[in-house]
């Protein structure tokens, strides 16, 4: 009888199921699998004197955790998930406040907290519970003006903005910004609220600069660096457009790529110019098309929606998941400033998975076809 409850359920769940959306992230975290070995093997065995396989082992384990993760959250009912947003995105939240006073320093930026077994990257899971948490109050429906609901959603933005700053991580901030940006633009605010939040929100970053230059000049630093290569250090993005470059259409072939000994943690922020350096840049665009093609399917659910939360929902994780793509694209051709942003599915790195994972699991969740919105 269980057994025949299960598989209804099963078959139930894979009917309603966006299968191309679904294959389109399978495909992603193949794909991090794959360029994972050619990316890391010279690292663990030349610099750390591990076996070539050390790292690539490690990014399986955690892309198996991550799947299992992306199926947990596109499984549960659509009327429980929404309940458990909220203690979700405090814990998540909690675990990003713990940073400055626990955290661990890495190359003078403190971004990580250590469990040991896994270093977790706070931000990297609160970020799609962030989209949500800020649909819940654009979509609350007690509140008679509407100002105060975007005031509110304003507030939650710069605390975790404020704890992004202090660690420094200024590529999550741009990040969250514009995907808040968008998602409040979807829910109908005039661009008047939104340019008076960013213009309130970019004096404080500019009294913060002027006031504590020893400890956010970092951020001034790598603005000029990128408006002006002469007078700062431009290594890291010039050495990843080179790469690019060498690469060309048809790339230089599997593990024949220089920037990832050359480049510091180019396996995690530089990922999209090693698979152009080594396997070309009609590999580099194919990608790109997935990640365009999984934008256009939630993009499109999201006009069949009738449900205000879930409309909102769906286009802020998809600008989340675009915003940060191309992010990562434009560090890596020096478009943008260096950042050290991952690329979703395919930058290895446990925090970086595991968040994407989430992010495909609510996707999933809230494209299905038929969805238990019952509160």
């Amino acid at each position: 009888m269980q057994k025949n409850l299960y598989n209804f359920e099963f078959r139930n769940y894979w009917r309603n199921l966006d299968k191309k959306i679904f294959f389109s992230f399978l495909l992603l975290f193949l794909l991090g699998l794959f360029f994972s070995f050619s990316s890391t093997s010279s690292l663990a065995g030349e610099r750390l004197n591990k076996a070539y396989y050390f790292f690539f082992i490690k990014h399986l384990i955690f892309t198996i955790i991550a799947l299992s993760i992306m199926l947990f959250f596109s499984i549960l009912e659509t009327s429980l998930l929404k309940k458990i947003i909220l203690p979700v995105f405090i814990v998540f939240f909690i675990l990003l406040a713990l940073v400055p006073i626990i955290g661990v320093e890495v190359k003078g930026a403190k971004r990580w907290l250590d469990f040991n077994v896994l270093r977790l990257q706070p931000i990297e899971l609160l970020k799609p519970f962030f989209i949500l948490v800020t649909a819940k109050i654009l979509t609350l429906k007690n509140s008679k003006k509407s100002l105060i609901k975007y005031f509110l959603s304003f507030l939650l933005l710069s605390s975790i903005i404020i704890l992004l700053i202090d660690q420094p991580d200024l590529g999550q901030s741009i990040l969250l910004i514009t995907s808040w940006v968008s998602t409040v633009f979807i829910s109908g605010v005039s661009l008047i609220y939104i340019v008076s939040f960013f213009l309130i929100f970019i004096s404080f970053i500019t009294l913060l600069l002027f006031l504590m230059p020893e400890k956010f000049g970092y951020i001034i630093n790598r603005l000029v660096t990128f408006f002006d290569p002469n007078k700062g250090d431009n290594f890291q993005s010039s050495k990843a457009l080179d790469a690019i470059k060498e690469g060309g259409l048809r790339g230089q072939g599997m593990g024949e790529g220089v920037l990832k000994d050359r480049v510091p943690e180019a396996h995690t922020d530089y990922i999209i110019a090693i698979i152009s350096e080594e396997y070309g840049s009609i590999i580099s665009i194919l990608i790109i098309s997935i990640f365009l093609y999984i934008s256009f399917r939630i993009i499109k659910n999201c006009v069949d929606k009738n449900d205000e939360f879930l409309k909102i929902s769906l286009c802020g994780l998809a600008s989340l998941l675009i915003f940060q793509t191309f992010i990562h694209i434009g560090v890596n051709t020096n478009l943008l400033p260096t950042t050290g942003m991952t690329l979703p599915f395919l930058s290895y790195g446990g925090s970086s998975l595991i968040g994407s994972a989430m992010l495909a699991g609510l996707i999933l969740n809230y494209t299905k076809t038929k969805l238990d919105t019952n509160e």
